[in-house]
C-alpha cells in the first residue's frame, strides 16, 4: 500500500493533478433542487435566457466537485487533519450541462503549527479547468496535516 502522505511530503510547489469530471444535465438539476434552486440551474432555457448561456452547475456544485477532486488527488491518502476555512473562492466561467472538469491544486507554502506540534498548515491553490483549458474556479485555502511520527514508515496499515 502506498505511503501516507505527511505534512513534509507538501513542499513549496508540489502539484497534485485532478481526475478529469464531466457534470450531465441530470447531476446539475439534481444539486440545484437541493442546494441552490435558481431558474439557470434548474432548467435548460432559463440558463440560456441567463447570462451564463446554458443549464449551468452553481458555483456551489463545482466547488463541491472540486472538493471531490481535492480528496482524490491527495487527501484521501493523506494524514489531513482538516481545514480552518477558505482563503479565496472564485467561481471564473460558468460550468455548462457536458463540460468536463480537471485541473490541479498547488502547494503554496507549508508551517509548523505554532499552537500545535504534531500538526503542520499547508496552504494550497487550486484550479479548476474546462475541456477547453479554461479556468472556471480558483481556490486557494489551508490543509492542516500531521507531521509523520519520528521512527515509522507512516504507511497505512
Amino acid at each position: 500500500m502506498d505511503a501516507l502522505l505527511t505534512f513534509e511530503d507538501f513542499t513549496p510547489g508540489r502539484r497534485f493533478e485532478f481526475a478529469r469530471r464531466t457534470l450531465n444535465a441530470d447531476e446539475i438539476v439534481a444539486f440545484a433542487r437541493e442546494f441552490d434552486p435558481q431558474p439557470m440551474h434548474l432548467d435548460e432555457e432559463a440558463g440560456r435566457a441567463s447570462i451564463l448561456g446554458g443549464l449551468a452547475a452553481s458555483g456551489w456544485h463545482t466547488s463541491a466537485v472540486m472538493m471531490r477532486m481535492l480528496y482524490e488527488a491527495y487527501i484521501g491518502r493523506s494524514a489531513s487533519e482538516g481545514s480552518p476555512g477558505v482563503d479565496l473562492m472564485e467561481w471564473k466561467r460558468p460550468v455548462l450541462a457536458g463540460d468536463t472538469l480537471g485541473g490541479h491544486c498547488t502547494v503554496l507554502d507549508a508551517r509548523a503549527s505554532r499552537s500545535r506540534p504534531e500538526i503542520g498548515i499547508v496552504r494550497f491553490r487550486a484550479e479548476v479547468t474546462n475541456q477547453r483549458g479554461e479556468i472556471v474556479a480558483v481556490c486557494e485555502y489551508i490543509n492542516m496535516m500531521r507531521l509523520a511520527a519520528k521512527g515509522t514508515d507512516h504507511a497505512h496499515g
